[in-house]
């Protein structure tokens, strides 16, 4: 929801709050003819389980500031039928139950700089990008539309994450409830914010912490090679949702900065046609895949907040930003 303002300052400012699962990032641009970054910064390993208080908090100390909505789940709106279906009762689909899909922002960012970067036939090929961070998911992209996605109704599906279980056998609720007396509430709260890296670790969320211990921790080792597993057969999975691959791109926090993780979701894949250059890998080069590799493996910095200033100035009409993405309109 955004209100608009008749007002329009000569040198309008756009601020961006990207709260997400453990961290608060901001960024602060100028909006002339092209967006210009001021300042950015960011508060890292917090819990914030009720974002959208972000709103209000500024509300009350801003009333007059408009403020924009950039959905997360706008990139994926255009799934196939088949890939936002859920196999429950019909009834439930009229009630809005289905595939959404997240990091939508970072998702239209890649995509835009994958075109940049590669060319527009690049983009227009057979894409798997793998945000890989705190929160991780996966979206397979074919001819510059979303065909399917790791998560689903909520964030919590998909592959393991930082405190996010990733997707589970529906029965183990009433497994729970009934040998653990475990209430909805308390299921939530486990999937949400007690599983996924430190759930299997017991000792950390974070990556980084569990490949330094990893050697002598078999608790962070087990936690480490779950995430890169599933990773993995994620990408299997979209590979054969594509009918092939051409390029893989890898972002997130994990993504561009975990060498060993790239590696160790790779391994294996050669049948695929993707085959990496260990040397590029280890210095986080922009393309990490070996000359002969049939399939472009890439490692592209995500920028969710210029995405989302991007939107604000085309949605108040504060600026003619030139930096235009060809997958501006999902963050719609």
């Amino acid at each position: 929801m955004t209100k608009k303002s008749s007002i329009k300052p000569a040198n309008p400012r756009i601020l961006t709050i990207n709260g997400g699962s453990s961290s608060i990032k901001f960024a602060l641009f100028g909006a002339g003819d092209s967006l210009r970054r001021i300042l950015e910064g960011g508060i890292e390993r917090i819990g914030l389980p009720e974002e959208i208080l972000l709103t209000e908090a500024f509300h009350r100390r801003f009333p007059d500031l408009p403020q924009v909505a950039c959905f997360d789940t706008a990139f994926h709106h255009e799934l196939p039928r088949v890939s936002r279906l859920w196999p429950i009762p019909r009834p439930y689909e009229s009630q809005g139950v289905r595939r959404y899909g997240f990091h939508g922002l970072s998702y239209a960012f890649l995509m835009g700089e994958l075109a940049r970067l590669a060319g527009p036939e690049a983009a227009q090929g057979r894409v798997i990008l793998a945000h890989l961070g705190n929160g991780a998911s996966l979206a397979a992209v074919r001819a510059g539309k979303p065909v399917d996605t790791s998560m689903g109704f909520t964030p919590t599906a998909g592959v393991p994450m930082s405190t996010r279980s990733g997707d589970l056998d529906p029965g183990l609720l009433w497994y729970l409830a009934r040998t653990e007396k475990m209430s909805a509430k308390q299921f939530n709260e486990m999937v949400n914010f007690q599983s996924g890296l430190l759930g299997i670790s017991e000792t950390s969320s974070d990556m980084h912490d569990l490949l330094v211990s990893q050697a002598n921790d078999i608790r962070a080792a087990e936690a480490v090679a779950l995430f890169c597993y599933q990773v993995k057969k994620w990408i299997g999975a979209f590979a054969a949702a594509l009918g092939g691959l051409d390029t893989l791109v890898f972002s997130g926090g994990i993504g561009e900065n975990a060498p060993t993780v790239r590696t160790r979701v790779c391994d294996g894949l050669g049948f695929l046609g993707i085959e990496l250059e260990e040397k590029r890998n280890v210095g986080n080069a922009g393309v990490i895949s070996a000359p002969a590799s049939r399939v472009a493996v890439r490692v592209i910095c995500t920028d969710e907040e210029q995405m989302i200033a991007r939107s604000v100035c085309r949605i108040l009409g504060i600026g003619m930003a030139r930096e235009k993405g060809n997958f501006e309109h999902a963050t719609e």
